[in-house]
């Protein structure tokens, strides 16, 4: 039975978290030999978590390795979430089994039908072999999104870009296969990968030659949101992916949360940001209950558009769902859309 929706002072929303996962990151998943980095990266992940609010810290322990049944209650019985998509990654050079990998996300979304979408991935440096995997998961799952790492190590290099000739046989591939949904990391530097690897220079390039498809940008291209904006802005097809932004730092940096939103809403606009909670890093429960709450904090923010209920129900969910073709029931909708003034 799905929960009620979320409601707050008589206003109903529609709530998609477009980016959690579902990871392994216990020591018995590290690849021996690389124990380090498999260590560092879930001890980076942790540590991002103390940007959210202290009550909601988890011990490294379980932060490694949660259950389903801390899934299920932390995003939907707790956390108001509507719809989740699941962002895979997969970081086999570190974790045996993989990280986060799209089989494991199928199974858990199998038992939620309706609930969860899962997205694939690829990596262009695994050439033909990466093109039949990508065509063999797109028909076994119903792919509609995937998401790209372009910091990811494999087999001593270090990154790719959307720009380099080995990725347009993918892109091409997405088109055949309708897979509209790119989403890119590029954002906030996990150790131990390279921050250049996460830059966002190469999106528009991707954008231009594939108008067929969406690039959503996870977390906003951070820290180089002037960047990202002025990117977005002229690319009809490109998004922002609002994981990171709204966990990292709606609490501990309120006042530069607002600058960031304002930028987004300002050069990017309502229509065209997503809502992520990037859960577990952060839990979803406060973010949305945070943000619906949210407003500019005074004056100095006055050059930057109005956040009305309807921009805040688009964020959350209704940009998300038109993306996905998500039915959202009518009373859900925009507030002009259900006869309020």
């Amino acid at each position: 039975m799905r929960n009620p929706r979320y409601e707050k002072d008589g206003e109903k929303y529609f709530i998609v978290d477009g980016h959690v996962h579902f990871w392994d990151a216990s020591p018995a998943n590290w690849v021996p030999g690389a124990e380090q980095y498999a260590k560092g990266w879930i001890e980076c992940f942790h540590a991002y978590q103390s940007l959210g609010p202290k009550s909601t810290h988890w011990p490294i322990q379980k932060f490694q390795k949660y259950s389903e049944a801390d899934f299920e209650r932390d995003v939907f019985e707790d956390g108001h979430v509507d719809v989740g998509i699941f962002q895979s990654t997969y970081l086999k050079e570190w974790y045996t089994t993989g990280f986060n990998t799209l089989e494991t996300n199928a199974a858990l979304a199998a038992k939620h039908p309706g609930r969860l979408i899962t997205n694939g991935r690829w990596d262009p440096r695994e050439g033909k072999a990466g093109l039949r995997q990508l065509e063999k998961d797109a028909k076994q799952y119903g792919l509609q999104g995937v998401k790209l790492y372009t910091a990811e190590w494999r087999e001593g290099s270090r990154g790719w870009t959307l720009k380099e000739p080995e990725a347009q046989p993918f892109l091409d591939k997405c088109v055949e296969l309708g897979i509209k949904n790119v989403h890119v990391h590029k954002g906030p530097t996990i150790w131990p990968l390279d921050k250049d690897a996460f830059d966002v220079a190469d999106v528009d390039y991707a954008a231009t030659t594939y108008p067929e498809l969406n690039f959503i940008v996870e977390h906003v291209g951070l820290p180089r949101i002037e960047d990202f904006c002025f990117m977005a802005t002229q690319e009809p097809n490109v998004y922002a992916g609002c994981a990171v932004v709204i966990g990292g730092l709606m609490h501990a940096r309120p006042r530069f949360f607002a600058k960031v939103m304002g930028e987004l809403l300002f050069w990017v606009g309502e229509d065209k940001i997503l809502f992520g909670s990037d859960y577990a890093i952060w839990e979803p429960k406060w973010q949305i209950e945070g943000f619906v709450d949210w407003n500019y904090p005074d004056e100095e923010f006055s050059d930057y558009p109005a956040v009305t209920t309807d921009t805040k129900k688009k964020i959350l969910g209704l940009n998300a769902a038109r993306l996905y073709g998500i039915e959202v029931p009518p009373e859900l909708g925009l507030r002009e859309q259900v006869g309020v003034r």
